[in-house]
């Protein structure tokens, strides 16, 4: 697990260099719930509102994310993406595109099959409670074990 949160991490800085593995779920999660509460995140994820609030912290420092106030209560912030969160989320969308394409080019058809049948096997897994599919895993498991391994490689890095 260590070894694919090191080439997870590493992948990430790649793709955009503002954007740590973390960065990167935390905004995937909120574009594919259309925004949430940090404290919805922090749930989703089973860790603490203190871990949150750092990335969350971070993310509206570099642009990425706003709060904006819930419509049905006032009381309540909800995070979304940014124009420019959009805008670098789909960058390196396109980029992780581009390098599974060159990965996969030299796969035959069969393994191309059988590689996708395992991909929507996944993801059917990873959505079946209404989580997203995490790049890190553990997130719609309710576990987190996986999430909190690479957050804690990437606040010692």
């Amino acid at each position: 697990m260590t070894a694919f949160a090191r080439r997870a991490r590493a992948t990430a800085a790649r793709m955009h260099p503002e954007l740590s593995l973390v960065s990167f779920t935390l905004l995937g999660h909120l574009e594919f719930q259309g925004g949430c509460r940090a404290t919805d995140l922090a749930a989703h994820y089973t860790l603490d509102k203190s871990t949150i609030s750092r990335q969350v912290g971070a993310l509206e420092k570099a642009g990425l994310v706003e709060r904006r106030r819930d419509p049905a209560d006032h009381r309540v912030h909800v995070l979304h993406l940014t124009e420019r969160g959009n805008e670098v989320l789909a960058q390196v969308g396109n980029a992780r595109r581009i390098a599974f394409r060159e990965r996969l080019a030299e796969w035959s058809e069969s393994d191309l099959s059988r590689f996708a049948e395992y991909l929507s096997r996944y993801n059917e897994t990873a959505t079946a409670d209404g989580g997203s599919p995490d790049l890190v895993g553990g997130g719609s498991s309710g576990s987190g074990g996986e999430w909190r391994r690479v957050q804690q490689a990437e606040d010692e890095a």
